[in-house]
């Protein structure tokens, strides 16, 4: 099978350490009072829960003996009211800790999603979308049972195994060393597979990232995959893809299940070494109720160790997780806005670069030394083959991507010395793929501006001809579109996208490829609408369609990263250069089409 990203294993940066459950436990800090509250009441539920084996001592070797009826039925009633209060004080540790558990699981997410917000284009370029779902939804989730059980726990069953040991050395020290004897072969138990289990889930969290990413990939390009009829290929991809994960599961869970049979062997062997020796010592100052007792006891002792136990499991698989999850939110964002950065005022739309360079990749050139000056309100056109530089110029002026070296001015002011907030505010993109959200129409144009009334959507909607068509919709502006607005046609889609820009009032308008999928009719039609739109404000125009650009102020014809023809259609034709010849042959295709 193909190397592709989708099913290629992620490497961890840094092993994991302490720091990431210390990371985990700041977001438990706002509900310490509750958790506080709930381990207290936790303990006394402990504490209840631990009496029933000293009633049974009692009732065997004190009250059965002297045939103290009343003596039992107290003692019963005792135990029924330990069971009542442990029965009460479960509910109330299952709704609390439930509900922190997923507080703290709902702000993870919160943070996560939030900082993706932030990453440059270039996070998003080099990683498959489904591998940064997986870590978002999966492995958030996966912390839920910790979050909800395992903590409390752990310091319930703790305090339990100190006050087991307690009762154990009240009734015979002895016999409480001879119960301790397998607890050195556990612990032999747990540093052994300890790296095994931390090996395997890392594994699992691999293969579960790597079919998310190529399920992701498949539905997303589903049209694509039956137009060429790969079904087959794809089904065999990710069957191949669903049995590395199978395996790694399988692998995982085997490891996973080690430490409660071993539990379970050492605490059998446990209480049945401590019944020979139990017995042969009855008359020696150990009782019949002693022994049952201290048998009780040493059940319960076992019991909080495999509850530990299964939380060191639930640790080792919540690490594997953990790393994932704070390895994402460690990804630096590599556009920030400078920490002395200042709010960008109020723009006429005067734009300068000064000896650009740029390369996408850490030495490469995709834009070289670039020079250009617009002033405010004119609208400039930029035309190339294809990968010649021409989106990338925009890209910049936006500062999705930085530049390596060079300056770029708007208004005279460094687009680096400003926050990239207030910069990207006073723009209108409409980038080269337009992307609808699932939502109303009204919403999707509203995007860019909130506070924008029923009434300016429309006007924006009616500027780029889109009106004619949202309206005959069955809900007209209120009809519901799903993701990428599938319903719609392409060229309805830029149209929706191009509302969106305008409504937005920016003072400097980018247009990357904007009527690439619009029918000749329409084109015409939105060209006036562009008229009024474009008076007032710096626009940038990237389009095959020369025809679109041909009112343009100034046309630059990017080759291979750098400008090398510059001036109106006019002229840049009477050159008879590389924009004739681009223009020559657009039209001498037409003709022949």
């Amino acid at each position: 099978m193909a190397r592709n990203k989708f099913n290629v294993d992620e490497e961890l940066d840094t092993p994991f350490n302490v720091v990431h459950l210390k990371r985990l436990l700041v977001y438990l800090k706002p509900f310490k009072n509750t958790i506080m509250l709930t381990v207290l009441i936790m303990l006394v539920a402990s504490c209840a829960n631990l009496i029933g084996p000293y009633l049974i001592k009692k009732a065997i070797d004190d009250e059965i003996p002297s045939e103290n009826i009343a003596g039992l039925f107290m003692l019963a009633g005792v135990y029924l009211f330990a069971l009542m209060i442990t029965g009460i004080c479960m509910k109330f540790r299952i709704r609390m800790m439930s509900e922190i558990g997923q507080s703290v699981i709902k702000n993870i997410r919160k943070d996560l999603f939030t900082h993706l917000q932030k990453l440059s284009f270039s996070f998003y370029d080099s990683r498959p979308h489904g591998k940064i779902l997986v870590r978002v939804v999966n492995y958030v989730n996966s912390l839920s049972d910790l979050l909800s059980n395992g903590l409390i726990n752990l310091i319930t069953d703790l305090f339990s195994l100190l006050v087991i040991i307690g009762f154990m050395l009240a009734i015979d020290p002895k016999l409480t060393l001879y119960a301790m004897a397998g607890f050195p072969i556990l612990a032999a138990i747990i540093f052994l597979i300890k790296n095994a289990q931390r090996r395997a889930w890392q594994n699992l969290s691999n293969k579960v990232s790597n079919m998310n990413a190529y399920m992701h990939e498949s539905i997303s390009g589903i049209k694509v995959t039956q137009a060429f009829v790969r079904e087959e290929e794809n089904k065999r991809i990710f069957h191949e893809v669903s049995d590395g994960y199978r395996k790694s599961w399988i692998r995982a869970i085997r490891v996973h299940f080690l430490l409660w049979p071993s539990i379970e062997n050492i605490s059998v062997l446990t209480v049945s070494f401590i019944y020979v020796i139990g017995i042969s010592m009855i008359g020696e100052g150990v009782t019949v109720g002693s022994l049952v007792a201290f048998i009780g006891y040493i059940w319960m002792f076992w019991g909080p160790l495999a509850n530990i136990g299964n939380f060191y499991n639930a640790i080792i698989n919540a690490t594997a997780y953990l790393e994932r999850i704070f390895e994402m939110m460690d990804e630096k964002p590599f556009i920030l806005s400078d920490p002395n950065a200042k709010e960008l005022p109020h723009i006429k739309g005067k734009v300068e670069f000064e000896n650009v360079v740029f390369g996408y990749e850490k030495n490469g050139r995709n834009l070289d030394h670039i020079n250009f000056k617009v002033n405010p309100g004119e609208t400039i056109a930029i035309v190339g083959p294809t990968g010649s530089g021409k989106t990338t110029i925009v890209s910049l002026l936006s500062r999705f991507y930085d530049i390596n070296s060079g300056k770029i001015n708007i208004d005279d002011i460094d687009i680096k010395s400003v926050t990239i907030s207030s910069l990207r505010r006073q723009m209108g993109v409409m980038l080269q793929d337009p992307f609808i959200f699932s939502g109303t129409i009204l919403d999707n144009i509203r995007y860019g501006r909130l506070d924008a009334t029923d009434e300016e959507v429309m006007e924006a909607a009616k500027a780029v001809q889109a009106h004619q068509f949202i309206v005959q919709l069955k809900n007209g502006y209120l009809t519901e579109v799903n993701e990428r607005g599938t319903m719609l046609s392409n060229g309805q889609r830029q149209l929706i996208s191009f509302a969106r820009a305008l409504l937005a009032n920016p003072k400097i308008l980018i247009l990357d490829e904007a009527t690439s999928s619009i029918d000749t009719e329409t084109e015409l039609a939105l060209q006036k609408g562009l008229e009024v739109l474009l008076e007032g404000r710096t626009s940038f125009i990237i389009a095959h369609r020369l025809s679109t650009i041909q009112n343009a102020t100034r046309i630059l014809f990017i080759e291979k990263g750098k400008i090398v023809e510059e001036g109106t259609h006019t002229e840049l034709l009477d050159k008879k250069g590389y924009y004739w010849k681009l223009y020559t042959s657009h039209y001498s295709s037409l003709d022949a089409g």
